[in-house]
């Protein structure tokens, strides 16, 4: 993906893949800038904490760090909004989402060499704090407060329904290209409603270099080559989709799309 391997993006940070994904859906990223903002925060970070006399204090002090003196929260007011999921306006904006807000965090963590490590909980990215000498602490990067496991199931409950139970393997360690596979997902839904469709188109073929053949993404590519106004092209999408899933609710509803796409055949010139 993004012109790495599973194996090269696991062994980037986080942050690191997800700025190769900016810059894949938006060239017009600045790179540099990036690097050099999140290298001018770690050294902050690292001039006020490292004389810090343990890793809980060292915490304690990044989290008031991050959320308090650099203003870094997440936003509630637009929470869909694309800006959210790229790295770079959440450096210039402050505002962020979980996976975003989280990666950012993490960078400045490894920085300081504390063991925190990325969850993808169901529900959003969490932190967990693997503490050598006692049980694991969890983090919501929306806004930098520890997470009980009764809001994890709360959490849960309204996901999955009254009878979801939390398991270990909810809060198991993820690796990046899992993680850089549902932030991809974030970002195109975004973009999608923002009506963003160049780069949504971006986005969906990102996502096939994932998975080639998955007939959802093929179908999400359909309709984004149709808001383009490709309509052939978007027909083949569906017929794919509707060849591969033809007992899926939507296929009868595309066979509609199909047949008004291609009612007039395209005159090559």
């Amino acid at each position: 993906m993004i012109g790495f391997t599973d194996q090269e993006l696991d062994e980037l940070t986080l942050v690191e893949g997800a700025l190769a994904l900016n810059a894949a859906i938006d060239p017009a990223t600045s790179m540099h800038w990036v690097r050099a903002e999140l290298e001018r925060l770690a050294k902050d970070a690292e001039h006020l904490l490292a004389g810090e006399a343990n890793d809980e204090l060292r915490l304690e002090g990044l989290l008031r760090l991050f959320y308090k003196e650099w203003g870094f929260k997440g936003d509630f007011e637009q929470y869909f909004s694309s800006e959210n999921a790229f790295v770079d306006k959440v450096l210039e904006r402050r505002k962020g989402i979980p996976v975003s807000l989280g990666a950012i965090f993490l960078f400045f963590a490894d920085r300081l060499d504390l063991p925190l490590e990325p969850v993808g909980f169901p529900t959003q990215l969490i932190l967990k704090v693997d503490w050598f000498h006692r049980e694991p602490q969890y983090i919501n990067p929306f806004d930098g407060e520890f997470l009980s496991e009764r809001v994890l199931r709360g959490w849960l409950v309204g996901k999955e329904g009254p009878t979801a139970k939390l398991e270990e393997e909810h809060l198991e360690v993820s690796d990046n290209p899992t993680l850089i596979g549902r932030w991809l997902a974030v970002i195109k839904s975004a973009l999608l409603r923002e009506e963003s469709y160049a780069m949504a188109l971006r986005c969906s073929e990102l996502a096939l270099t994932f998975s080639p053949d998955d007939p959802y993404e093929i179908r999400d590519r359909g309709y984004i080559f149709q808001q383009l106004k490709c309509d052939w092209v978007a027909a083949e999408d569906y017929e794919y989709f509707i060849a591969q899933c033809p007992d899926d609710p939507a296929a009868e509803l595309l066979k509609l799309q199909v047949k008004v796409l291609t009612a007039e055949a395209p005159i090559f010139h």
